[in-house]
């Protein structure tokens, strides 16, 4: 009996290797360490023949159990669980040892295995989605990131089956040259932010890596992941992204104008441009076209549709600078009580963090804090304020939290003054910097020397 697969096309049969299964399953018989050899990448599923697969499966339990998968302890445990009828019987058994010469090439008959295997998955995958495109209730969206999803499940878990582990000597060979290269400045150290001080702390922004940066209301995180985007587009030269929950396209579009031009953004909006402004205004019009900054602002966004787009932009430009998310509270998903909320908002951090490493890109998130700093009487928030503060702790690779004293204190003398307050920096040292931060503009800016 084989693997029940719907698949279209009849004429074919699933992609599949029979003799490779029966001598994987001899060698297993034959040899006391085979097993040892391929159960960490060869799964049961991967078995096209049923039978086959219990037996796998028997050699499997055995081993957990530290007991020999010789011919003799696989019969007794098949015959003990009622299966040695089901998978054909002794006989089936002393043909696959009969047929096996030795397991010498056992591992690369598992991965020939595992490989026609994922050539059915995503066979079946494509039937599946072949029928999802007739389905006319749903919105094409939807299904184009259902599709999207159903491959790339199928990408990461083959992925992960055939990744091979690295020797410390080649990691360590490899660590030298790359600060090698830093130290004559042939390979940048990280993505450089614009802003000095903080870059001097954290070395850039390291792609593959989550950040989360994070404030009380009213502390300018939006305006700082704005102008953390606009910098790197313009001073590094790469295409940056912004996912925006709060504010539209437009809106970021009259923060950057007015920036840029120094004019008031309400009056952007309101048109109150006077004579003398249209020139600036026409010449940031120029200078901001130039930048491959990216402001999407969908209303539902989705780690699925997040990868889609981002994986749009590095096959048109090649590389991206930095994927911001404004903010993860919002994103779909995120609904529901606080247990569910505070499992949801783990699982959308644990996926941002791969999409990180998969598209080789920074991806830098905003967060809310709870509102129990607002009844401390020291309002500088601490990593522990970080809403769901467990699962963001633990995937973050930096922690940006924001604190502007003047905010709760008008007349401090740190006034136009932004920390920025490193509370997590992975691999490197924390600590606070400063900022201007002009509120006219809703601007960072680096303190002058």
């Amino acid at each position: 009996m084989s693997e029940n697969l719907n698949f279209d096309d009849t004429n074919k049969l699933p992609p599949q290797n029979i003799e490779a299964e029966e001598a994987i399953l001899g060698g297993i018989l034959l040899d006391p360490d085979a097993i040892g050899r391929v159960r960490e990448t060869l799964i049961p599923e991967a078995f096209y023949i049923s039978a086959h697969k219990d037996i796998y499966q028997a050699a499997l339990r055995l081993h957990s159990q530290s007991k020999p998968t010789d011919l003799l302890s696989v019969t007794s445990w098949l015959t003990d669980h009622d299966f040695l009828f089901r998978i054909g019987g002794r006989n089936k058994l002393a043909t696959l040892v009969d047929r096996t010469v030795s397991a010498v090439n056992i591992d690369a008959l598992a991965e020939l295995v595992m490989e026609k295997y994922y050539r059915r998955q995503l066979a079946k995958a494509a039937s599946e989605i072949y029928h999802l495109a007739h389905d006319q209730n749903e919105e094409i969206v939807k299904q184009l990131e259902t599709a999207e999803s159903k491959i790339l499940e199928i990408n990461n878990s083959a992925i992960a089956s055939t990744s091979v582990p690295t020797l410390l000597n080649e990691i360590l060979v490899n660590a030298y040259s790359s600060i090698e290269e830093k130290s004559m400045g042939i390979s940048p150290s990280g993505v450089k932010t614009g802003f000095y001080d903080l870059d001097a702390m954290i070395g850039g922004f390291k792609p593959g890596k989550l950040i989360t940066i994070a404030g009380r209301p009213a502390m300018g995180k939006s305006s700082f992941l704005g102008n953390l985007a606009f910098n790197i587009s313009e001073n590094e030269l790469l295409p940056t992204l912004i996912f925006s929950l709060e504010m539209t396209k437009e809106e970021w579009g009259d923060r950057f104008l007015s920036q840029d031009a120094r004019i008031d953004s309400s009056y952007l909006q309101q048109g109150k441009i006077t004579k003398h402004q249209w020139e600036p205004l026409a010449q940031s019009i120029g200078r901001l076209s130039e930048l491959s900054l990216y402001i999407d602002d969908s209303p539902v966004i989705t780690v699925n549709s997040i990868r889609s787009k981002v994986k749009r932009i590095v096959a048109e430009h090649g590389r991206i600078g930095m994927v911001g998310i404004d903010y993860l509270q919002l994103m779909e998903g995120t609904d529901g009580d606080s247990y569910n909320l505070a499992f949801q908002i783990g699982k959308i951090t644990r996926q941002l963090k791969q999409l990180a490493r998969e598209c080789n890109t920074t991806i830098v998130m905003l967060s809310q804090l709870n509102r129990g700093v607002e009844s401390r009487t020291i309002k500088r928030p601490m990593m522990s304020d970080l809403r769901e503060s467990g699962r963001i702790e633990e995937d973050s690779d930096l922690i940006l939290l924001l604190y502007r004293d003047e905010y709760y204190h008008p007349d401090t003398v740190d006034r136009g003054i932004a920390e920025i307050i490193v509370s997590k920096n992975r691999g490197g040292p924390t600590g606070t910097t400063k900022l201007l931060f002009d509120a006219q503009f809703t601007q960072f800016k680096n303190l002058l020397k």
